[in-house]
């Protein structure tokens, strides 16, 4: 098979594209044939040796795709040679075949298109974890996302909206603000400007995966109001004054996607949930920047200037 891998660890001139042997199939796994592979900043990490990375020689980045079922593992049932299916954890997806757990399959609905499913996979499945077992906002309240512009605040801004609730947020520019509230966003400020005294003390939950704004999403919650932490995209938090949120009765709430994703069914329930706010015009997402595989020192490369306004895939053709 051809893949994308790399032998030491740096910037984006290590990557390679060749040939490597094919994964060996394990009883519990399927034989992948990869279409559309998703890129993560989480792979720019990887490749810079800053982020757990499974072993391998060479290794090869990636986690998530969408593809077709080739070979099926002996000990796996529910699933057939030809299904379109996609993942978000399945390791080495930089490349054409991907073995992948039969726990960790999500089968591809035909009612949303091929590119639109491996654009939204892992960043739509953590807003709707955040959304439905973190938040859990009643209708009408009032919510404020860091960062409402990023790859996971975009599809949080519209879940939310969808759901009934009025949504803020800040942003770096003001084309981010516009989307922002073409998007359904009540209020977008811009984090260059002096917004914070009118917005602190103002919110029911703040949604954080900047991570050093921590202690300003803090600020913004109403007494009794919780932050929903869940990411350092930006940088680590500064340490929290526990006494002044016990003062307030506010709180922090995090949590992991992976323990929530237990199983194939799971996952599939999960899945179609977020599913239907595609198919029904809840959410829309920007059309995703597609590379070849071959090419895919340009997608890094990309994705590291911060110039993306959108997902961007690989395509093995």
């Amino acid at each position: 098979m051809k893949a994308l891998y790399f032998e030491n660890f740096g910037d984006n001139s290590v990557l390679q594209y060749g040939m490597l042997p094919d994964p060996k199939l394990k009883t519990d796994e399927v034989l992948v044939k990869m279409k559309y592979i998703g890129l993560n900043f989480a792979d720019i990490y990887r490749r810079r040796g800053d982020y757990h990375i499974e072993s391998h020689s060479p290794y090869i980045n990636g986690y998530e795709g969408l593809g077709t079922i080739v070979k099926l593992g002996q000990k796996t049932t529910d699933l057939h040679l030809g299904d379109k299916v996609f993942f978000v954890d399945a390791p080495f997806s930089n490349a054409e075949l991907v073995a992948v757990a039969a726990s960790k399959i999500i089968k591809v609905p035909n009612y949303i298109e091929e590119k639109t499913i491996a654009s939204i996979g892992l960043q739509g499945l953590t807003a709707d974890f955040l959304v439905h077992d973190l938040a859990k906002n009643k209708k009408n309240a009032q919510v404020f996302i860091q960062g409402i512009s990023g790859g996971v605040g975009q599809i949080l801004l519209q879940m939310l909206v969808a759901d009934g609730i009025k949504v803020y947020g800040v942003t770096s520019t003001q084309k981010k603000q516009n989307l922002a509230l073409q998007q359904g966003a009540t209020e977008v400020y811009l984090r260059s400007s002096n917004w914070e005294n009118k917005a602190n003390g103002q919110f029911d939950t703040v949604f954080d995966g900047v991570g050093k704004t921590l202690n300003q999403s803090i600020s913004l919650l109403k007494h009794r109001g919780k932050v929903i932490f869940f990411g350092m995209a930006g940088g680590n938090p500064d340490k929290i004054d526990m006494i002044k949120l016990l003062e307030n009765s506010k709180s922090i709430m995090t949590g992991d996607l992976w323990d929530y994703l237990t199983s194939q069914k799971e996952r599939q329930v999960r899945f179609s949930r977020l599913a239907n706010y595609f198919s029904n015009g809840k959410i829309t997402i920007n059309e995703p920047k597609i590379f070849p595989l071959s090419e895919g020192k340009k997608a890094y490369a990309l994705l590291e200037s911060g110039q993306s306004n959108g997902k961007i895939l690989m395509r093995c053709d």
